[in-house]
């Protein structure tokens, strides 16, 4: 019951104007923020219809203690949703009405003349990419299990296992109780689009992570050695943060800043269940961090996601900011660069990976370019991953070999990353932007990162149904 009582505090905060719902969610205390944050997004999207259905059935008449956001969250997942989860009087006054609340969405759809739920939404809302049409992408925490581990404990549950995806189109297919390994990422399950495993053992044990495709791609592609010192600028709510830490095998040391308490303590939870050591927290903007403090003179990697205006976030909520306007693209760009142009400035820097869940050239391409001719004489921009499908916009030259990822192209979030690494010494700089140099093949570079891993010994904890 916590988790639809939260989700109606969160909606009773939208209609006072306390917040935007990422800061209500994570000011919530709700431990598992990505569930709520959905619940919450879907109840919102769905909100015309179930006001209609709360009005068609009466329900808020014959219970009148039952508050109408509480109401909107309950029907929503009785009806649209995987079912009530609940215990207690809530749930048994939900099923006492569900025949009506049925009845009232089947003449609701006859009224429309439609055949899915989806089709009652208005154009706007249907059209968009959602959750629906994104597969459910599932991180296996290396830090606790392996790959084949959780393969064979998702079989045990009576999933089917179809291999290593070939393409995209393979991921687009999935329906049922199938999964299939990603093509491109070795340590990512991919399973239809809105499975939910919130409640699954594996996930509330920490030995699976639920991560967006797209953002497993900015760790994965700084790739640090074991052993390295890295900094992740802008780390809440810690996904990127744990798979830094799987990359490293917990062995160096992750400094990770953001500027919110809650957000910090939400992650330091999640980063504790998932058995990340090694790392500190503070709560402080990366902007004001000195690289020559030499707390920091050994930091070799720096993942930085800054703030951006998360155009390329499926699930856009009535009354979010759809197109910024230009004046907020330009102020955030101007952060993007200024914190961009910081993180470059470390002195042991070896790499960095610069990446938005944003689709505008002011916040990605533009930005890079920016960096290129501030410090084009000490960083070159990586050709990464050179068999992803999307490639940057063509800004500067170079600029394709920036990373693009999109709903319709890759079935992720939309999203950018570019890979910048430090000029060797003696090096010759172009004179006006840095070229991508042809060099010897690194991890995400001029190789194929989603070869077949070598098998992982099953030395790690197994998790019992």
């Amino acid at each position: 019951m916590a988790l639809y009582s939260a989700a109606a505090a969160v909606l009773q905060g939208l209609e006072r104007g306390d917040g935007g719902i990422k800061s209500l969610v994570y000011n919530s205390g709700f431990p598992h923020v990505r569930q709520l944050y959905a619940l919450v997004s879907e109840t919102l999207r769905y909100a015309p219809v179930l006001e209609k259905l709360l009005a068609g059935a009466a329900l808020l008449q014959a219970e009148k203690k039952l508050p109408p956001p509480l109401a909107k969250v309950l029907v929503y997942d009785l009806l649209f949703g995987k079912g009530l989860k609940c215990g207690g009087r809530w749930k048994a006054l939900a099923r006492r009405h569900r025949a009506r609340l049925e009845a009232e969405l089947a003449r609701l759809k006859v009224q429309q003349k439609v055949s899915r739920n989806e089709d009652l939404l208005a154009p706007a809302q249907a059209a968009s990419p959602t959750a629906s049409q994104v597969p459910r992408y599932v991180r296996v925490n290396t830090l606790k299990t392996c790959v084949d581990d959780v393969i064979d404990f998702f079989k045990r549950q009576s999933y089917s296992y179809l291999g290593k995806a070939a393409s995209v189109e393979d991921l687009r297919a999935l329906s049922g109780k199938k999964f299939l390994l990603d093509l491109h990422l070795p340590e990512l399950l991919v399973f239809p689009p809105q499975t939910d495993f919130h409640d699954n053992l594996l996930y509330t044990s920490g030995h699976i992570i639920l991560q967006d495709k797209a953002s497993c791609l900015p760790a994965f592609l700084l790739g640090p050695p074991a052993g390295s010192h890295v900094i992740d600028a802008c780390a809440a709510p810690g996904n990127k943060t744990s798979h830094l830490a799987a990359i490293l095998k917990n062995k160096g040391q992750i400094f990770a800043f953001d500027v919110d308490t809650k957000r910090l303590a939400t992650m330091n939870t999640m980063l504790m269940r998932a058995g990340v050591t090694g790392f500190q927290l503070a709560q402080q903007d990366f902007l004001t961090v000195d690289p020559g403090d030499p707390k920091y003179g050994k930091v070799t990697h720096i993942l930085l996601d800054p703030s951006c205006s998360g155009s390329g976030m499926v699930n856009r909520l009535p009354g979010e900011e759809a197109a910024p306007s230009a004046q907020r693209l330009q102020a955030l760009a101007g952060f993007q660069r200024k914190v961009l142009s910081h993180a470059l400035s470390f002195p042991a820097l070896r790499r960095l990976v610069y990446s938005t869940c944003s689709l505008h050239r002011e916040e990605n391409e533009d930005v890079v370019q920016a960096a290129l001719q501030e410090r084009g004489s000490a960083f070159r921009l990586v050709n990464a991953f050179p068999s992803w499908p999307c490639r940057g916009l063509a800004a500067f030259p170079g600029a394709e070999s920036c990373l693009r990822a999109s709903p319709a192209d890759t079935l992720t979030h939309g999203f950018f990353v570019a890979v910048l690494e430090r000029r060797e010494e003696g090096a010759a700089a172009p004179s006006s932007l840095p070229s991508v140099a042809e060099e010897k093949p690194q991890h995400g570079e001029g190789t194929e990162p989603g070869a077949a891993p070598k098998k992982r010994k099953r030395k790690k904890q197994r998790v019992k149904e």
